[in-house]
């Protein structure tokens, strides 16, 4: 353990508290007693020159410390003033200078000293001197040139003002120098002026300042010609919307109309269209106030034009866009607008060879073509666009067959009969679809060539041989000829295919074909032949069905086969299904005795829980679900007489204990 011994400190409470308005008290009660220092009163020339020397002393002492330090400099001249010792002012000014001739407060404070006790040619030096080393300061020029007009010297303003020029100012210099020569009543010094200001500044602001000017003057004249020299002068990247309008709202003061319109058209032809948003407000205002109903129309037209430009500028392939666009130009009735367009519009193809980047697209081209063959009634283009348009699909990777079907309806309309098979024959060489054997066959048929629909059912069903809806098809083509034996064999090859999309369709529609036809044994056998292949419920109750309609027996018997089976494999839904099927059945017949057999076979609904589990084996609780005890069902049985006697013993041992 360490040597040195522990301290302890004393925390509790001293006995007298001490607060800290009492310390602040008896500090205040303690300070000595400082007098102030008094006003010196100066009784006669020695005192004032005493006074004048300590105090240049404390002036000089501060500037030696603080040489650079400007304020010090500047409160010593004006010291100097206040005791009209403008000599000594001027030579602290002038050895300020020395120090920083490039401080403009110095310079300012130097010259108003002079102005404000009017030593006017003092002055005229000082700001000659400023704006000699300073040009580009125009606070300088500015002061100068108003303290040679304060005093009536406008000569000289002017002369400044010129000398001003020479370094090319910046705009309100100009306005200035204008506004000097308009207040002396020199309004042709002030246009000269004018000149040369847009010379040296060639923008529009100038253009409309110079006009602006010459129309408060009354010089409507000029200021049309100024305008005019803007929008010729002026190369087109420095023209903006600003100058046109600010040119019709000249003239429409003017109540000159038709010139405001002209210069709008003109201006909306001339600027890009992104670039014209405020014009085209402007006009449509113009309208709204001036124009008449179309000619409203015409503007709201053009406003629509920039807003569909500027959204398919930002995304060429927003074809919404492009739709909406083309939509209007077809209103509009111009078939060169619409046509450029299209054309642009078709020209954006989708970067990624899919059928989805290209369901909206492909329609482009389907308007595009409908447009040129019903609207412009150009039947040679709308057939070059179908054909561009089968030129650009990839057909090995994807195609589209309403494109095909299209070219081909259109082709037939024309009465290109050959034709229009030739491009559905193509269609069907390159690029085999459902849809494209759908519609050749329906031309055909409506053409009533049933040998070339039979020739191209076949090949359909060469190409998918599982197509239930083809084999549907061509029977009832069969059948609708009359041709029964056809029907009835293209039936039968179809349900014996191993392979099919929809087999129960088929086996129905074969089913269904032989019923209309009253042939009862057939449609009988075709029955069994399906029971042999599948046993599901519907099946039997179908075939149940049939029966009933000629023979209520044979219907029970397949109900009662159909019950042993289902029975068998243990089918508990379809058993319930069937019992409802066949009971309907009694019941519509009206035989009490059957009813009440049907109705001791219908099973009692027993609601039960069971333990559900996750796809990882965990257990995610009990769930109920609905079971059906058969009354034929011998250990369904057995176990509903145990869960009864349990149940019961459970409320006889609840009964006993309370």
């Amino acid at each position: 353990m360490s040597g040195k011994k522990s301290v302890v400190k004393n925390r509790a409470p001293a006995p007298i508290q001490i607060t800290a308005e009492q310390i602040l008290r008896e500090a205040s009660e303690r300070k000595e007693a400082t007098g102030r220092v008094g006003r010196r009163k100066i009784e006669d020339e020695e005192e004032l020159d005493e006074y004048r020397m300590s105090k240049r002393k404390t002036f000089e002492d501060t500037i030696r410390r603080q040489r650079e330090h400007m304020g010090n400099w500047i409160k010593y001249a004006q010291w100097e003033e206040s005791m009209r010792e403008f000599e000594r002012a001027r030579s602290i000014y002038e050895r300020a200078l020395d120090v920083d001739y490039k401080n403009h407060s110095l310079w300012l404070k130097y010259a108003e000293m002079e102005m404000k006790n009017k030593f006017v040619n003092h002055a005229r030096n000082i700001w000659d001197r400023a704006v000699t080393l300073h040009p580009r300061v125009a606070q300088f020029w500015y002061k100068y040139a108003f303290m040679e007009e304060m005093i009536g010297n406008v000569d000289a303003a002017r002369a400044i003002f010129e000398r001003w020029m020479e370094w090319q100012p910046d705009d309100q210099a100009w306005y200035s120098y204008i506004k000097l020569e308009t207040r002396a009543g020199e309004r042709a010094r002030a246009r000269a002026i004018y000149e040369r200001y847009l010379m040296c500044h060639v923008a529009e602001r100038a253009y409309l300042k110079f006009a602006m000017w010459e129309e408060k003057s009354k010089e409507l004249a000029r200021a049309r010609a100024i305008y005019e020299r803007a929008l010729v002068e002026l190369r087109p990247d420095e023209r903006s919307e600003k100058v046109y309008i600010a040119f019709a709202a000249f003239e429409e003061r003017c109540k000159e109309m038709e010139r405001a319109r002209a210069i709008f058209t003109y201006a909306l032809d001339s600027l890009p269209k992104d670039e014209a948003v405020g014009l085209y407000n402007a006009f449509i205002a113009f309208e709204k106030q001036h124009g008449d109903r179309k000619r409203i129309d015409d503007v709201v037209v053009a406003k629509r034009r920039v807003h569909y430009e500027g959204l398919v500028a930002a995304n060429p392939l927003d074809y919404d866009s492009w739709f909406e666009y083309a939509q209007l130009e077809e209103n509009e009735g111009d078939g060169g607008l619409v046509r450029e367009v299209y054309e642009r519009a078709i020209a954006n193809v989708p970067p990624i060879a899919e059928k989805a980047y290209w369901r909206r697209y492909i329609f482009l081209w389907i308007k595009y073509a409908v447009y040129m063959e019903l609207i412009a009634d150009s039947k040679d283009e709308a057939r070059q666009v179908y054909e561009a348009c089968l030129r650009l699909v990839p057909h090995a990777t994807f195609t589209f067959s309403k494109i095909w079907v299209l070219l081909a309806k259109f082709l037939l309309r024309q009465r290109d009969v050959a034709g229009c098979r030739k491009v559905l024959g193509e269609a069907l060489g390159r690029c085999p679809t459902p849809k494209l054997y759908r519609s050749y066959i329906g031309l055909e048929w409506m053409m009533g060539e049933v040998d070339r629909v039979r020739t191209l059912y076949e090949k359909w069903l060469q190409f998918s041989p599982h197509n239930c809806a083809a084999w549907k098809a061509f029977a009832d083509v069969e059948k609708t000829v009359g041709e029964v034996a056809r029907a009835r064999a293209i039936f039968g090859l179809a349900i014996g295919q191993a392979v099919l999309d929809k087999p129960e369709m088929i086996w129905k529609a074969f089913i269904d074909f032989e019923t209309e036809l009253g042939e009862t044994d057939r449609a009988r056998e075709l029955y069994e032949r399906l029971l042999e292949r599948t046993k599901h419920v519907k099946v039997w109750v179908s075939f149940a069905q049939f029966e009933a309609t000629t023979d209520a027996d044979a219907a029970r018997d397949v109900y009662q086969r159909a019950y042993n089976v289902l029975k068998e494999e243990d089918k508990t839904e379809e058993r319930v299904a069937l019992l409802e099927a066949w009971l309907e059945m009694e019941e519509g017949l009206g035989d009490t005795a059957r009813t009440q057999a049907v109705r001791k076979k219908m099973p009692r609904r027993v609601q039960k829980q069971r333990m559900a589990y996750a796809e990882d084996g965990s257990e995610l609780g009990l769930e109920e679900y609905t079971d059906y005890l058969f009354p034929d069902d011998e250990k369904a049985q057995s176990n509903l007489k145990l869960l009864q006697a349990a149940q019961a013993w459970s409320l006889k041992r609840a009964h006993a204990q309370t």
